[in-house]
């Protein structure tokens, strides 16, 4: 998985490696799927949640380049994968399913980073709003059928998003924009 997908897709952070490589992924997906746990493309979890291909994971993690200093919220995706990649980078992590998040629940705010594990048509405004003046954002955005990583920095109570590449992230249907009728 290192040499095969996440070097050669850019993705070379020694700290990426490290915990890519301590962390299995096999014990993330269902038994039926033990055999593809390592296979570049996201693994179906059941219930709509899927564990994201290993290089979707690799680069979030890399382009959100935890620190120790960090207050870090995770909206986790559904495996608990993401979640323990970033643990034992950060200072403190908290972590909420893609329901409780876009629902506003939680406890903690002033968070320095926000990884989505998942990619999401918005960010709710429930989760910007917990987020430190200067805190990065790192997720997946999807648009008409297109998933980007994209990652961005919370200013003036607002954050601004930059799309980075074309990378195939589950959606997140909880962010899902509300359906209008038009013409």
């Amino acid at each position: 998985m290192i040499d095969s997908q996440l070097r050669p897709s850019g993705i070379n952070a020694e700290f990426v490696l490290q915990r890519m490589s301590e962390v299995p992924r096999e014990r993330f997906v269902p038994e039926g799927a033990l055999g593809s746990a390592y296979m570049d493309r996201a693994i179906a979890l059941g219930q709509g949640r899927y564990l994201a291909a290993p290089q979707v994971q690799g680069a979030m993690l890399q382009e959100a380049a935890p620190t120790g200093a960090d207050k870090a919220l995770l909206v986790d995706g559904g495996s608990g994968y993401l979640a323990e990649l970033l643990s034992p980078l950060v200072g403190t992590l908290e972590v909420l399913d893609a329901a409780s998040a876009a629902a506003g629940a939680g406890s903690g705010s002033d968070f320095t980073l926000l990884v989505i594990d998942g990619a999401a048509a918005q960010l709710p405004e429930a989760l910007v709003s917990r987020l430190a003046d200067g805190a990065r954002v790192v997720m997946g955005l999807a648009d008409g059928g297109v998933t980007r990583l994209a990652a961005g920095r919370k200013a003036a109570g607002e954050v601004a998003l930059l799309p980075l590449a074309e990378i195939g992230i589950p959606v997140l249907p909880e962010f899902a924009p509300v359906k209008r009728w038009s013409f």
